[in-house]
């Protein structure tokens, strides 16, 4: 058993037994529901306007060597720089090149999961760069050394109690209990930071290949002045984060909004397209995009999973998840956690390895409803399921398929494997949770259904009589 399936089954069982850690993700969640279902009643159709963001997704998923090129070609058109990276080993490297010749020391980044996927923050700090996090959430659980908990609430693990002591154990803050000296709080600190900084880092939503610029969603502002204050901007981004039109993002900014965080649209929406033009009198005098594929082309190479690439990173699927508000973020141990996560994962960072978040679901079918673009994630689970197998048959699992086949083509057989459940339920109490009980690994939380008095075939036989 691999390092990760331990750390994930170590981690999930502990936070399962966490009763405060639940009552305050589902609580959380039980408020998005109203509002996300507030905000969907806004739309003239919820699904038509599903079916054709996905439409839209497939066109530009599917001509990703068009809108790309157009993309790149558009922005540099006016002076930004695109840098092209297959690896994240090449992303970091192509960063800290532009780092290095601009000869900074502070750099700010907004929130950027690409960054995340790749390390960027641990290499730039290997390399001597102070890089600080301008999204509130990002800053919080930078702080606390860990990685973000939920791709739109980085910090939804933590109460707010929690969140005062780290600032005043970091920072040298008051004790406080109320959300608005908390942000105070951050933001004396981060005004200074905008300052000093030399690069800003960002990520990308979207980019429009019609217009070749990107556009980044946020609630707080730091992703604007993250771009804007520092001379020199870097946005990440991956490869599948391309739409045709611009009229497109109508459509994806409101729709973002709603399946993300419950909004009609997010408060700051906001386009780049390239670093400050002659006459401007804001923006910095350098941008270099970093477009990521990262094995995006490998996904991109299976036609059957290939709509995985449509997620627009919402979150939306993680929220409805019943294994996600029960285990939560880090317990998947990747960056992108939930079911899109337990899809897009074993593609990126291999099936073997990271298999076992295909089988953390219960196949409810939740994520796929809830999912703005249609992926058909708890399918797209059960072909990860199948894939591991045909790639690697484990050998017991294999025994165990083969003895049930005998079983089912035999009645008699069956009629004995019966009477034998009804019987050994009799005595299942005296071993039921130990190490000697079969069934232990439900058993030691759960009871197991009582077998019935009887198979379906004896009571139907007993109504002819």
């Amino acid at each position: 058993m691999n390092l990760n399936v331990l750390q994930f089954k170590s981690d999930s069982e502990r936070l399962t037994h966490n009763l405060d850690h639940r009552e305050r993700i589902q609580s959380a969640l039980k408020k998005y529901y109203v509002a996300r279902d507030d905000k969907k009643a806004r739309f003239q159709d919820w699904q038509a306007a599903r079916q054709a963001a996905a439409e839209t997704k497939w066109e530009a998923v599917n001509h990703l060597d068009k809108y790309l090129v157009e993309f790149a070609d558009k922005i540099e058109a006016r002076g930004a720089k695109v840098h092209w990276a297959s690896t994240a080993e090449q992303a970091r490297e192509i960063i800290l090149g532009i780092v290095k010749e601009k000869n900074a020391r502070r750099i700010i980044k907004s929130k950027v999961m690409t960054g995340e996927e790749i390390h960027l923050n641990a290499a730039l700090e290997a390399a001597g760069y102070d890089v600080v996090e301008s999204d509130l959430g990002e800053y919080i659980v930078q702080l606390r050394h860990e990685a973000p908990y939920h791709f739109v609430f980085p910090a939804m693990h933590l109460s707010r109690g929690e969140i005062s002591d780290l600032f005043e154990k970091e920072l040298g803050s008051a004790k406080t209990d109320s959300p608005e000296e908390l942000t105070m709080i951050a933001r004396r600190v981060m005004r200074d930071q905008y300052l000093a900084a030399d690069i800003g880092i960002s990520g990308a939503n979207f980019a429009v290949a019609e217009t070749g610029m990107i556009s980044i969603t946020e609630n707080e502002g730091n992703a604007r002045l993250t771009c804007a204050l520092p001379k020199v901007h870097i946005a990440l981004m991956g490869i599948e984060k391309v739409l045709p039109k611009f009229e497109d993002l109508a459509l994806f900014l409101p729709m973002l909004g709603t399946a993300g965080a419950g909004q009609a649209v997010t408060c700051y929406n906001s386009m780049y397209a390239g670093p400050r033009q002659p006459g401007e009198t804001d923006g910095p005098e350098e941008m270099h995009i970093v477009l990521l594929d990262n094995k995006r082309t490998h996904l991109l190479a299976d036609i059957e999973q290939r709509d995985a690439l449509h997620c627009i990173r919402c979150g939306a699927c993680l929220n409805v998840c019943p294994i996600y508000k029960n285990v939560g973020g880090h317990t998947y141990g990747t960056t992108y956690q939930g079911p899109i996560g337990s899809v897009i994962t074993p593609h990126l960072r291999g099936i073997q390895e990271w298999k076992h978040l295909s089988s953390a679901s219960t196949l409810c079918g939740a994520c796929t409803e809830a999912c703005p673009v249609k992926i058909n994630l708890h399918h797209h689970l059960l072909h990860n399921r199948r894939n591991a197998i045909a790639q690697k048959p484990v050998w017991w699992e294999q025994t165990l398929f083969h003895l049930s086949s005998i079983l089912f083509n035999h009645p008699a057989l069956w009629r004995l494997a019966a009477w034998g459940g009804r019987i050994g339920q009799l005595f299942h109490p005296l071993i039921q949770g130990t190490i000697l009980d079969p069934a232990r690994a439900w058993t030691k939380t759960r009871d197991l259904p009582p077998v019935a008095d009887q198979t379906f075939k004896e009571y139907w036989r007993s109504r002819q009589k």
